[in-house]
Order: structure tokens, then sequence, then C-alpha cells
């Protein structure tokens, strides 16, 4: 064999030697880098995933929170307008509610009113504002007043005899206020029916020295009169209002309460 040929086989046998070896150094590290590819892709998938919920979070706390403020300004708005209708119901009840010592000073012809019903409630000590079971009372009274005609609502009441005059002579019509109130803002009953009678001028119905009839005296009386004549007169014509005494002077309200707090 010649020199020439030799070197020929050994050049021919290096190459393969190093093709062989080439390939085996890419498939081993094919083989190490595969898993990293795998993990590096799975760690991109679940960042992403991520990403999409804190969107989400965010998206749903945005839209809970706009709900919210809605929810509030919608509070805020019925608040406001129970405010505003409470406020009207009082200056209404102020404005035109009749007030005097006696319903001849300002009714006339009160001969020809029968009374057809009547309603009384009471008050806890030093207290003005109407109870629940005050006002279930006070429902059923007002039910038949739909189809009562030509009436008035005469309201009586005071306190006890415990504590300065002047205090009592404001407390008994704050609760005498409460009650047309109430009434004129849920049963929409014309405050110039109303007529606050005596308020606040110790009309005791029971005796003061026991606790019992002090607990009685605590208290607002209505009663409902319809005047006969009118609806004789005009059966279909519905409500009237009642005349007025031409010499009548409605009262001009009580002094401020003191700082006693007494009944």
């Amino acid at each position: 064999m010649t020199k020439q040929s030799l070197a020929g086989i050994l050049a021919t046998a290096s190459f393969a030697v190093l093709g062989a070896t080439g390939c085996a150094t890419k498939n081993y590290v094919k083989q190490q880098t595969a898993p990293i590819i795998q993990k590096t892709g799975d760690l991109e998938n679940q960042t992403a995933e991520n990403n999409r919920q804190i969107h989400n979070v965010d998206d749903n706390a945005q839209s809970g929170i706009k709900q919210a403020q809605s929810s509030a300004d919608t509070a805020n708005q019925n608040a406001q307008q129970a405010s505003t209708s409470a406020n009207q119901a009082n200056d209404a009840a102020n404005d035109a509610a009749h007030r005097a010592d006696s319903l001849d000073d300002v009714v006339k012809g009160l001969d020809n009113y029968k009374q057809l019903g009547d309603v009384s409630v009471n008050f806890g000590f030093d207290k003005s504002m109407l109870t629940s079971d005050d006002k279930a009372q006070l429902d059923n009274f007002a039910a038949q007043l739909s189809s009562a005609n030509s009436y008035i609502l005469e309201i009586t009441g005071g306190t006890d005899s415990a504590g300065p005059a002047e205090y009592n002579y404001d407390l008994s019509n704050r609760r005498a206020d409460a009650v047309v109130q109430y009434l004129v803002s849920k049963y929409n009953i014309p405050a110039h029916r109303f007529y606050l009678i005596g308020i606040g001028k110790d009309q005791y119905v029971a005796k003061n020295d026991t606790r019992e009839g002090r607990a009685k005296n605590r208290r607002v009386e209505v009663q409902l009169l319809t005047n006969m004549q009118a609806q004789n007169a005009t059966p279909t014509q519905g409500s009237t209002q009642p005349a007025p005494a031409t010499n009548s002077t409605p009262a001009t309200g009580t002094s401020n309460p003191t700082d006693n707090v007494n009944e």
C-alpha cells in the first residue's frame, strides 16, 4: 500500500470519528436542555395565568367599589328624601293645625259634630317620640278616615304633674305634634283638619299621686268628629273643611323647654 493510500484511509477514519463524536454531543445537549426548556415554558404559562387572575381581581375590585358607591349614593338620596318629607310634614302640621283652649273657640256649629272614633297613645317619661305600638294604634284608627266625610280630628293631651309647668307645656306640644306629623306624612291628611285643643293645660285624666296615674296622663288623645249636618246636606260631595269661628285666634304655641328633664 502506498503512503498516499494510507493517508487517505486515515483521513477518512478521522472524519468518521469526528462526525460520530459531534452527533453524540448534540444528542447529549438536547437531552440536558429539553427539561429546562419545558420548565421555562411552564413558568411562562403560569406567569401569564397569574397576570390574568390579577387583572380579573382588579376588575372585580373596581366593579365592587363602583357598586358600593352607587349603593351609598342611593341610600344618601333616600335619606335626604325622607328628611325632606319629614320636614314638609312638620312644617305643614305647624303651619296649618289649629291650636286653641277649646274646640268651641275655633269650630262653628260644634253641636252638629258627632264622634265616630277615638284613639289614645301613651308616652314614656320625658318622651315625645312614637313607639311602634303607638304607630300601630294610629294606623288602626286612620283606617276609618278614608270613608269619613266632613270630619275634623281633635287632638288633646299633656303630661303628668312632675316638673316645671313651662317645660311640660312644651313637652305636651311636642307629643301632639308627633301624632299630627305621623298622620299627615303617612296618610296625607290635610293639616287643617287637626285641632290641637288645650295642649299643655294640665288636663289630667288620672291622679298624679300614683305611678299608674302619671303614666295615663302622659298621653295624646285623638277624636274623629264628623259634621252630621254637612253630610245630610251634601251627601255626595265628599269631605269639606269645617268652618272656623269668625272670632277665633289660634294659639301661638308654647315656650322653649328648660334644661330640666321632668315630666
